[in-house]
């Protein structure tokens, strides 16, 4: 899945595709390169982000699911926890709803449901302004595990198919590196437990540079992503990447090991 953020506040990739000109000359890249899936997104979830208003949300996704959806580029995503932008999202071309709130509105419930498409349901403690100031878990995994299949069912009762829901254990989001390397280890036991494929997303997140023991800037931060992509590919659905073409060429590679 490559991410195509029509922000002006993105960790690593803000302001970059808020035209939409060079944003359709991205996707088209991502597209070629090998993404299933193209995400987009109108509203910053780094830590510390600032909430945007509903209508600017819509002036920055809408008219890019539109193009996109006439290029035939899909299929598309729509990142929002809104349920206003995903009804118009989906009604513009998108097919799946990425919600970093997992289901919060119940109007965005009930937009999936109404269109028949598919969600994808992500786990965060506290919300993106306050998010990483103390996270705190007692068993990390059990406690996402626990939150994900509650919201499944809420989903569910709202009228969206299990099979249409995607869940995602939220690497970063309200997470310290020990949380994010045990859940990155439980993505086996937690796709088995919920019955459900996982997306992952760690591309270019600070993570990274804790792995690493040090500062490196987030555009720098791609091939070591892509190492952590190749250890964690088996046992995910779909990987959630800003540098797709670097991501297939990892994973591409990472099938040789097997036969080494």
């Amino acid at each position: 899945m490559g991410i195509l953020n029509a922000t002006p506040d993105s960790f690593s990739d803000g302001g970059r595709h808020l035209d939409h000109t060079v944003a359709l000359r991205a996707a088209r890249e991502m597209r070629q390169a090998g993404a299933a899936w193209l995400d987009v997104g109108g509203e910053s979830t780094r830590p510390g982000a600032a909430p945007v208003s509903v209508d600017e949300e819509l002036r920055r996704v809408v008219p890019l699911v539109q193009a996109l959806a006439a290029e035939g580029l899909g299929p598309i995503s729509v990142d929002t926890s809104k349920g206003q932008v995903a009804a118009a999202a989906l009604d513009a071309g998108a097919c799946l709803v990425n919600d970093v709130t997992a289901g919060a509105d119940e109007a965005l419930l009930a937009a999936v449901a109404a269109h028949r498409a598919g969600l994808c349901l992500m786990h965060m403690q506290g919300e993106p302004r306050i998010m990483q100031d103390a996270p705190n878990y007692a068993d990390v995994v059990a406690e996402v595990m626990d939150f994900l299949a509650a919201r499944i069912e809420r989903a569910i009762a709202a009228g969206v198919p299990r099979t249409a829901i995607v869940v995602d254990p939220g690497i970063g989001f309200g997470k310290t590196l020990s949380h994010n390397l045990a859940l990155l280890r439980g993505l086996g036991h937690i796709a088995a437990a919920l019955h459900r494929p996982v997306l992952v997303g760690l591309s270019r997140k600070r993570m990274i540079s804790g792995m690493q023991g040090q500062d490196i800037p987030a555009v720098e931060r791609d091939a070591l992503s892509h190492l952590v992509h190749v250890q964690v590919a088996g046992a995910c659905g779909m990987l959630r990447v800003h540098d797709v073409p670097g991501a297939v060429r990892a994973l591409r590679m990472g099938l040789w090991r097997s036969d080494l």
